[in-house]
């Protein structure tokens, strides 16, 4: 039997996904965000360098991107920030995670 895995989003990961204007874009990434839910740990890809130790998956079209941590010991996936991947761009979603990472933005609340 597979294990449903608790989906909770930071204060970040709230802000970043209301920002989203087009009401279909933010329903397709809330539906990706609901399908981790079920081994999020296969899915995504994990991140390297500053972003070790979090995940992300793709959603609408692969414009979007998804970061997470999943937690095995609480059974939760901490969805931290939704963007756009702009490559070479400041505002590119990898750039503004590492920003919020240093900032102390980025990291869900302890167990």
């Amino acid at each position: 039997m597979k294990r449903t895995w608790e989906i909770r989003l930071t204060v970040t990961a709230r802000q970043s996904l209301a920002s989203i204007t087009d009401l279909r874009v933010r329903g397709l990434i809330a539906k990706r965000i609901d399908g981790l839910a079920t081994d999020p740990d296969k899915q995504g890809t994990p991140l390297l360098a500053d972003l070790a130790g979090y995940r992300d998956i793709r959603a609408v079209g692969q414009r979007y991107r998804i970061i997470y941590q999943v937690r095995e010991s609480v059974v939760t996936v901490y969805v931290v920030f939704v963007g756009i991947r702009r490559e070479g761009d400041k505002k590119d979603v990898y750039a503004l995670a590492r920003r919020l990472l240093r900032l102390g933005l980025l990291e869900p609340p302890p167990d």
